[in-house]
């Protein structure tokens, strides 16, 4: 087997490589820093090709998908993102912009593109990094939490498209609390809960993704809360989430 993985430089994406690396699967990675996944491909024990690219630019996601699409892919790991942390009317437009083309527009696009591959063969795996946050509104986090929305429905919508077709293929969000990374520093939060360990979370989510799991919740913190979460007003969900946000911000 073969797997693409995007933000494969640090955090969940680099221990989702490692992690498929274990069950014998060749790697294409994909990140800005080109140092972190050459220690990768060092670790990896396995074909390991690097590719160094910003997916925030429109251009260099369609560029990815040419230069990997006669590789016969068999998983893409959709996990390139951060977050931008502060109230809706003080963060940086284009930080947020940008937020939004690696969140949403990059993910959406290689989604798109390699699902209609895996669908002509009638095989594969996607596996997309979404969040906790994609189950209630974030105020102070309020664009990140609203791509990682964005990434659960349009995953849930095309699930149920696949199997009206038939299809084999199937999509997996992995939908994780906090987790120890790189992702609180860049967005200058800090978490309230204890924070579940990265490579955890990969090993986790690549079992559960070859069970044809739909939505991964690791950790028993984040599934004790799903069921209250679902029966809590969106109205007390923000008051609630404001207060534990206000707390991140340093």
């Amino acid at each position: 087997m073969k797997a693409l993985i995007t933000g494969a430089s640090s955090g969940i994406g680099y221990h989702i490589a490692l992690c498929l690396a274990k069950y014998g699967c060749e790697l294409i990675v994909c990140a800005r820093r080109e140092e972190r996944l050459i220690e990768l491909k060092e670790k990896a024990g396995v074909n390991v090709r690097i590719i160094k690219t910003d997916l925030s630019d429109s251009d260099s996601v369609f560029k990815l998908y040419d230069s990997v699409k006669d590789e016969d892919i068999d998983i893409l790991v959709n996990n390139a993102g951060f977050g931008v942390c502060g109230e809706f009317l003080k963060t940086d437009l284009m930080r947020e912009l940008n937020m939004i083309d690696l969140n949403i527009k990059a993910l959406h696009t290689l989604t798109k593109l390699f699902l209609a591959d895996f669908t002509r063969k009638n095989s594969g795996y996607i596996l997309n990094v979404a969040s906790s946050a994609a189950f209630m509104p974030g105020p102070l986090l309020s664009s990140y939490y609203a791509s990682k929305a964005y990434v659960l429905r349009l995953d849930e919508a095309i699930n149920t498209e696949l199997k009206k077709m038939g299809s084999a293929v199937l999509i997996s969000t992995l939908c994780p609390g906090p987790v120890n990374t790189e992702f609180d520093l860049v967005a200058n939060v800090k978490f309230s809960l204890k924070g579940l360990s990265a490579d955890f979370v990969a090993e986790y989510a690549v079992k559960k993704m070859f069970k044809r799991k739909e939505i991964i919740v690791p950790g028993w913190q984040m599934k004790a809360l799903r069921p209250l979460q679902k029966i809590t007003p969106d109205r007390l969900l923000c008051r609630i989430a404001y207060h534990i946000q206000r707390r991140k911000i340093y």
